[in-house]
C-alpha cells in the first residue's frame, strides 16, 4: 500500500477523516471508476480523453495537480479503505468519539484571519477559555455563601472562618489530582472525561446547596465537592494548556497563559457586582441554583477538547510506524530493540496504577528536598500563615454599619478592577526589582496599609468627612492593589524554584503549599477570633483583634533569609537576556504566565484565597 504522505499534501495527513460531503462523493467516484468490479468499471467508459479508460473528470484534475506514477485503483484503495474504517469506527464509536468527530464541523474558516491574542480561533481555544472563565464567574455565590452562613445558619464569626477554610481542602492536594489524571484513564480518555466530571460535580453540589441544605455539616459538604470539582478541572485545564503548548515558541506559550488568566479574570468581573444584587433581590439559594448552572459549561466545553483514546492507533500512526519496524528488523539485536523503541512502544515503565503513582510521588519527593526548593517552600507557607481577620470584618461591616450585600456587590467589583491594575502595575514597573527587596517592602508597606481598618472601627475617618461607604470602597481598592502586588512575586517566585523535567507538577505542589498556608492563616485569625471573644453581637475587642492581625502581616520578614540569593542574580541575569534579545527560560516567568496560575483557581469564600 503506498503510504498517505505520497498522496496528501504535506500536513493533511489525516484528511481522509475530516471530509465534506462533497469531497466524499468525489472520491466515491473515482472508487467507482478504479475498482476491479466489471459492472462498475461499465458504468465509467473511457471517453475523448488521453488520461486513461475509466478516469473521470474530477481525476483528471486531480492527476494535473499531484502528478505521481499512482495508478487509479492505487488512488482508490487509499480513499476507499479511508471511508470503510471511518464507517466502521462510527458504528463502533463511542459518545465520546462521535462528539468528537462532530467538533471538526465547527468552521472557524471565516475567522481565519482574526487573531485572540496572536492565536488562531479553534474549538479547543474556546474550550479553554470556557473552562477559565467558569472559574472566573463562579465567584458569584462568594457573598452568598457568607450571608447564608450568617443569616440562615446564624454561625458566629470564628466558626465561618473555620468552615470556609475547610471548604479549600481540595485545592491541598492539586498534585494527587494529576496523577490520577495521568495515570488512570476514564471512559478511555485522560482529559475530556475528567472535566465533564468535574462539571456534573460542581453543579450538584451548588444543586444541592440551594435545596437540600439546612445545617451547616451539610453545607460543608456540598463546598467541599464544589471546591473538588474546580481544583481538579483547574489541574486537568492547565496541564490540557501545557501539553498545547509544548515544542511551540515562546509567543504562543505566552499568549496561551494570558488568554487563559484574561478568560477567568473576566468571568469574575462580570460576576463581582451581581454576586452581591442577586443575594439582596433573590436570596442565597436563587444564588446557588443559578451558579450551579456554571459548572455543566466546563462539562460541554470537553466536547470541543482534540484527543485522541488511549490505545487507539490511527492508520497514520501504523503507516508512520510501519517503514521504523521493517528498518529495525535488519538491525542487530540490542540495535534494533533501541531502533524500534519509539515505534512499537515506549520505554517499560510501571506496570501498575500504584506502580505508576508511587514512581510519580518519589520523583517529586526528590525534588521537594532539595534544600533550593525546601526552603522557599517553607517562606511560601509562612507568608501565607499570617492570621486574617476577615470573617470578624464581613460580620461588623453588615451588623454595625450596615452594609447591604449590594453595596458589598459594588466593593467586590472595584476589587476586582483594582485586582487587574496590581498586575499593571506589577508587570510594568516592578517586575525587575529582586525578589528579597520587593518582599521586604511589601511587607513593610501591607503593614502600614492595612491599618486602615483600625481608622473603620474607631471612626476617626468621619471627623475627616468621609462615610463608611467611601472609605471602605476606597480602602478596599487600595488593599487590592497591594494584595494583588504581593501576591504576584510568590507566584513568580514558585515558578523559578522548578527544575526542567518537573515544572507542572512541582508548580502544582507548591500552590498546595500556599493553599495550606492560606488555610492555616485562616484557622489561626478563627482562634484570635474566640480568643477576644467577637461574636456577631460583641464587637468590643474587634479593634484588638485586627491590630493584632496586622502586626503580624510582618512576621515573616526574618525568614527572608529562606530565599536563596542566588534568585535574584539569575533574575538579573534573565533580565539582562531578555534585553538582549535572548529568550528566557522556562523557569523566569513574568507576570501574566505566573498570574493565570493564581487567578485561575482562585476560589476566595468569605477571604480564603485558593490556587
Amino acid at each position: 500500500m503506498i503510504s498517505h504522505s505520497k498522496y496528501f499534501a504535506p500536513g493533511q495527513q489525516e484528511r481522509v477523516f475530516l471530509l465534506r460531503p462533497q469531497q466524499r462523493r468525489t472520491m466515491r467516484t473515482r472508487m467507482r471508476a478504479a475498482s476491479p468490479d466489471p459492472d462498475l468499471i461499465s458504468s465509467h467508459r473511457s471517453g475523448a480523453n488521453n488520461m486513461g479508460p475509466g478516469l473521470p473528470t474530477s481525476s483528471k484534475v486531480h492527476a494535473r495537480h499531484h502528478p505521481s506514477n499512482l495508478q487509479p485503483l492505487q488512488v482508490a484503495a487509499h480513499d476507499r479503505d479511508a471511508i470503510i474504517d471511518e464507517s466502521l469506527d462510527w458504528s463502533k464509536s463511542t459518545l465520546f468519539q462521535r462528539m468528537s468527530r462532530l467538533r471538526h464541523r465547527v468552521n472557524f474558516g471565516k475567522l481565519a484571519d482574526i487573531r485572540i491574542m496572536g492565536l488562531e480561533p479553534s474549538p479547543e481555544l474556546v474550550a479553554i477559555s470556557m473552562v477559565y472563565f467558569v472559574q472566573g464567574i463562579l465567584g458569584l455565590s462568594r457573598l452568598a455563601v457568607s450571608f447564608f452562613f450568617k443569616d440562615e445558619l446564624h454561625i458566629e464569626p470564628a466558626e465561618v472562618a473555620i468552615l470556609t477554610g475547610l471548604s479549600s481542602l481540595p485545592w491541598m492536594i492539586k498534585p494527587l489530582y494529576g496523577f490520577i489524571s495521568d495515570s488512570i484513564p476514564l471512559f478511555g480518555y485522560r482529559r475530556r472525561s475528567y472535566l465533564i466530571l468535574c462539571g456534573l460535580m460542581g453543579s450538584l453540589a451548588w444543586l444541592t446547596l440551594a435545596y437540600g441544605v439546612h445545617d451547616a455539616r451539610g453545607a460543608v459538604a456540598c463546598m467541599l465537592l464544589a471546591s473538588l470539582g474546580t481544583a481538579a478541572s483547574d489541574v486537568v485545564v492547565d496541564s490540557i494548556v501545557v501539553e498545547r503548548a509544548r515544542g511551540h515558541p515562546q509567543s504562543v506559550s505566552g499568549s496561551l497563559q494570558s488568554l487563559c488568566w484574561a478568560s477567568a479574570a473576566i468571568g469574575g468581573i462580570t460576576s463581582a457586582y451581581f454576586s452581591g444584587s442577586f443575594v439582596q433581590e433573590y436570596g442565597t439559594r436563587f444564588v446557588f441554583g443559578l451558579t450551579a448552572i456554571f459548572p455543566l459549561a466546563v462539562s460541554a466545553s470537553s466536547m470541543l477538547i482534540s484527543e485522541r483514546p488511549v490505545g487507539e492507533v490511527t492508520p497514520a500512526d501504523r503507516e508512520q510506524s510501519r517503514p521504523l519496524l521493517i528498518a529495525s528488523s535488519g538491525l542487530p539485536g540490542p540495535i534494533a530493540k533501541e531502533g524500534g523503541a519509539d515505534a512499537s512502544t515506549a520505554a517499560p515503565g510501571p506496570s501498575t496504577v500504584g506502580a505508576r503513582l508511587w514512581h510519580q510521588s518519589v520523583a517529586l519527593w526528590g525534588a521537594v528536598r532539595r534544600k533550593d526548593i525546601l526552603l522557599p517552600a517553607v517562606f511560601v507557607f509562612l507568608w501565607q500563615a499570617t492570621p486574617s481577620a476577615d470573617s470578624a470584618m464581613f460580620f461588623y461591616q453588615t451588623n454595625v454599619l450596615g452594609f447591604s450585600p449590594e453595596f458589598l456587590g459594588r466593593v467586590r467589583l472595584g476589587g476586582s478592577i483594582a485586582s487587574l491594575a496590581g498586575v499593571a502595575i506589577f508587570n510594568t514597573w516592578l517586575k525587575t526589582v529582586p525578589l528579597r527587596r520587593m518582599l521586604w517592602w511589601v511587607m513593610v508597606v501591607g503593614t502600614v496599609l492595612s491599618s486602615s481598618q483600625l481608622i473603620l472601627i474607631s471612626g476617626l475617618h468621619r471627623q475627616w468627612g468621609l462615610s463608611d461607604q467611601l472609605f471602605v470602597l476606597g480602602d478596599s481598592m487600595v488593599l487590592t492593589v497591594l494584595g494583588q502586588i504581593s501576591f504576584m512575586p510568590i507566584l513568580v517566585l514558585a515558578a523559578r524554584m522548578c527544575p526542567q523535567g518537573m515544572e507542572a507538577t512541582l508548580f502544582a505542589t507548591l500552590m498546595s503549599v500556599l493553599n495550606c498556608g492560606s488555610m492555616t492563616g485562616g484557622a489561626l485569625g478563627a482562634g484570635l477570633t474566640k480568643l477576644y471573644g467577637v461574636t456577631s453581637e460583641d464587637y468590643t475587642n474587634l479593634f484588638k483583634l485586627v491590630a493584632t492581625c496586622v502586626a503580624l502581616t510582618i512576621a515573616p520578614a526574618p525568614f527572608l533569609s529562606l530565599l536563596p540569593s542566588e534568585l535574584d542574580t539569575e533574575k538579573a541575569a534573565a533580565d539582562g537576556e531578555q534585553e538582549g534579545g535572548a529568550e528566557r527560560p522556562l523557569g523566569h516567568q513574568d507576570a501574566a504566565t505566573a498570574a493565570v496560575h493564581g487567578q485561575s483557581g482562585d476560589t476566595e469564600e468569605g477571604g480564603s484565597k485558593s490556587v
